[in-house]
């Protein structure tokens, strides 16, 4: 079972159910404070971090960055840059455990995501 974390800025219960949708029985998703949700995937108690905010990278990925480092998260879009699959595909290969986007973006970045770790 892939264990999701979903903090952020806004739109958690959203992300949450979206996860869930996608993954079905092979995933679990709890919500939490961003420090709480970055800790969880620090001490191994989750998988991967996802969150949503207005930028995709500050309220969403700041308290993960701090955390985890900037090296574990990815920015999978920004206002005015919808996320492609091609680059979330790529962030997940490389490892990345920490994934932000806009709240605009949600119904095509969780799926990019949610199906980019399912296929890993």
């Amino acid at each position: 079972m892939i264990r999701f974390v979903v903090g952020g800025a806004v739109d958690k219960q959203k992300v949450a159910q979206m996860i869930k949708e996608i993954g079905g029985d092979k995933v679990s998703v709890e919500i939490k404070s961003d420090i709480e949700a970055a800790m969880a995937v620090k001490n191994g108690k989750a998988d991967y971090y996802v969150g949503a905010c207005s930028t995709g990278g500050g309220g969403a990925l700041a308290m993960a960055m701090a955390i985890l480092t900037a090296q574990k998260c990815a920015t999978i879009s920004m206002p005015g840059k919808p996320p492609q699959e091609a680059d979330v595909k790529k962030a997940v290969a490389e490892g990345k455990v920490a994934f932000g986007f806009t709240n605009d973006h949600i119904e095509k970045a969780v799926p990019y995501i949610v199906n980019a770790i399912l296929k890993k």
